[in-house]
């Protein structure tokens, strides 16, 4: 049984402080602390933060070195400040052009059961295509992997892997399942926080946290919008999805970030 990752805001934040550091958002690595830096960190609370990630294996590092000062994420690590997933990794991967549908019809009296499906089912990136239908490109093997044991009742709930055949095109079927328009809007609003990082010197208290107020309003606009966001591999993504625009702005503009950071001095 997979345990809940739970981490702290403040955590979570300064897990988001090593991506900075990184040189590319792929290559999960914390390098060039400088003494100064250390010191201010101490200061924060931040060397006892890194204490409390390693022990939940967020991060790593080298301990057959004496005093490594090298800090690598972890793949968990990783995707948990990503947001939960990789988006190149999912716009990427293949799709055989099979449509995976979850039919469902719970009666009233099993409300909380139907609910606690819906939730599932909208967490896991599913589209509602009409009332009791969800959709997805992808394979259904841990919705299988739930289900087996079971008692099967395919009045209540089966599961179909499908594809239409009355002309209904895939971009149809994306346009009716998922609300791109309301993606789109969130990406919008991240793109627009990406372009008010503050530029100025980390040497003064006000510099430090203006930085580090954006840092916390960029990550909460990201997730809102990826959170929202299937991924849906590339050969079916809607005209005019910002999602990929939004991704390789932040890649941008976190890269000048973590430029910054390292230069302090302070």
């Amino acid at each position: 049984m997979k345990t809940k990752l739970v981490i702290k805001p403040k955590t979570e934040e300064f897990l988001n402080l090593l991506l900075w550091s990184a040189d590319l958002l792929a290559r999960p690595t914390f390098r060039n602390l400088t003494e100064s830096y250390e010191s201010w960190a101490y200061r924060k609370g931040l060397l006892r933060q890194v204490a409390t990630l390693e022990e939940r294996q967020i991060v790593e590092r080298d301990t057959k070195v004496l005093d490594d000062r090298v800090y690598r994420l972890t793949e968990r690590g990783r995707l948990h400040a990503l947001g939960g997933r990789d988006p190149e990794e999912r716009w990427t991967r293949p799709w055989d052009g099979q449509w995976r549908m979850v039919l469902f019809d719970l009666p009233v009296a099993q409300n909380a059961r139907r609910e606690r499906l819906r939730r599932y089912l909208r967490d896991k990136g599913f589209g509602w295509l009409q009332n009791s239908v969800w959709i997805t490109p992808d394979a259904l093997d841990a919705e299988h992997e739930i289900l087996a044991g079971g008692k099967i009742n395919v009045e209540s709930l089966i599961l179909l892997e499908a594809r239409p055949c009355a002309g209904e095109s895939d971009t149809e079927i994306v346009v009716g399942a998922w609300d791109f328009e309301r993606i789109n809007s969130l990406y919008a609003v991240h793109l627009k926080v990406l372009e008010q990082r503050p530029a100025g010197s980390l040497q003064s208290v006000q510099g430090r946290k203006s930085l580090q107020r954006w840092a916390s309003a960029e990550r909460a606009a990201w997730l809102d919008a990826v959170k929202t966001d299937p991924l849906l591999p590339e050969r079916i993504l809607p005209s005019g999805y910002l999602g990929r625009k939004a991704w390789r702005r932040r890649v941008e503009v976190l890269r000048a970030a973590g430029r910054l950071l390292r230069s302090f001095n302070g």
